[in-house]
């Protein structure tokens, strides 16, 4: 079937972006919407702009039996949504797949269906299992493919549709790789600084990021590069925007350690104020998804917000072991916070 590229690109709300723009990474069992309200709830008004799904498989979108399971990927909590007006902070559904005309249905399907301000295609996920299945990072430097589904994705919606994608497979082929898809008419490429083979394991270059940046202002395209890969801290992000030039990052790990990231001044919080986090997001985690989801998912979550105090380890050591909601209340009370509860 045969696509054709909109005549002029479609940047929907990344033009209205201040800049330097911050970003959530979507992370799988993590960007779920219990963890992105609790992210908007920590984060310091214009400090964030834009967050994004967990990644969606379009193949589980075209399958009316996998759909209600792979669509929850995409529920959006009414809470959650009054706090993205609130702050105006824009959320992006992500996909991913191989085939075009699934990517063409899936935007459709998304478009109708939900009210996402963007539609992102995943060009960068190096999970093994991923890889097998010739979806994500596997796509890049496959050019005739992508192209296929960039134009498929935007004739399927009105959203404006970005990437977010590595420098390469086993080495870096950034200035080929990006000047391909600069010319896709695409508003916001995320770029992160490993090839798929690094995964996460080596320190993320910069340079390769920069490398995008100055393609991009030499071949006068309006697109948005974004860095992602260690961005330690939010005076970490600003000084990597000013020092590599890219017009935002984005954040993925840096959140593990800190999910009061997105506030200019770093914030200390109390131990009560820890327990509170915690309190919080086991209750919206319940409350959205109840038996629907394994409540162990939010075992990795308990490590983030029990830290830097007395007890902290034994404490943690012990909500690791939680299988239920009451089993993590009657911890918090054991800890002296039973008020938290009420």
């Amino acid at each position: 079937m045969e696509y054709s590229l909109k005549n002029s690109m479609n940047a929907g709300f990344w033009s209205e972006m201040n800049q330097p723009m911050f970003t959530l990474a979507p992370m799988e069992d993590v960007t779920e919407t219990s963890f992105r309200e609790i992210v908007l709830s920590t984060s310091q008004p214009g400090r964030l702009h834009v967050l994004f799904t967990e990644f969606t498989s379009t193949e589980g979108l075209c399958n009316e039996k996998g759909r209600p399971k792979v669509g929850s990927r995409l529920y959006v909590s009414p809470t959650e949504k009054e706090l993205l007006t609130q702050m105006n902070v824009k959320l992006v559904a992500q996909i991913w797949g191989t085939k075009p005309e699934n990517f063409l249905k899936s935007a459709q399907f998304i478009t109708e269906n939900y009210h996402f301000d963007g539609i992102d295609i995943n060009l960068g996920c190096p999970v093994k299992k991923i890889v097998k299945q010739g979806g994500c990072s596997a796509l890049i430097g496959k050019y005739d493919q992508v192209k296929e589904i960039i134009q498929a994705t935007q004739e399927g919606t009105h959203l404006p549709v970005s990437v977010k994608t590595r420098t390469g497979t086993g080495k870096p082929i950034t200035e080929e790789w990006i000047s391909f898809l600069l010319g896709c008419g695409l508003p916001a490429i995320i770029l992160h600084g490993r090839t798929q083979k690094q995964m996460s394991e080596v320190p993320a270059d910069w340079n390769e990021i920069a490398k995008a940046v100055e393609l991009r202002n030499n071949l006068k395209y309006s697109t948005f590069i974004i860095g992602n890969g260690d961005v330690k801290d939010y005076p970490d992000g600003i000084s990597k925007c000013k020092q590599y030039g890219c017009d935002g990052v984005m954040v993925g790990r840096g959140i593990f350690t800190d999910p009061w990231f997105f506030n200019e001044v770093k914030i200390e919080p109390s131990v009560k104020e820890r327990f509170e986090l915690l309190w919080k997001h086991t209750r919206l985690y319940e409350k959205n998804w109840g038996k629907t989801h394994n409540f162990l998912n939010l075992r990795r979550f308990y490590k983030i917000y029990i830290n830097n105090f007395d007890r902290a380890q034994h404490t943690r050591m012990k909500l690791m072991e939680t299988t239920n909601i009451e089993e993590v209340a009657r911890i918090i009370d054991e800890s002296g916070f039973a008020g938290l509860l009420e």
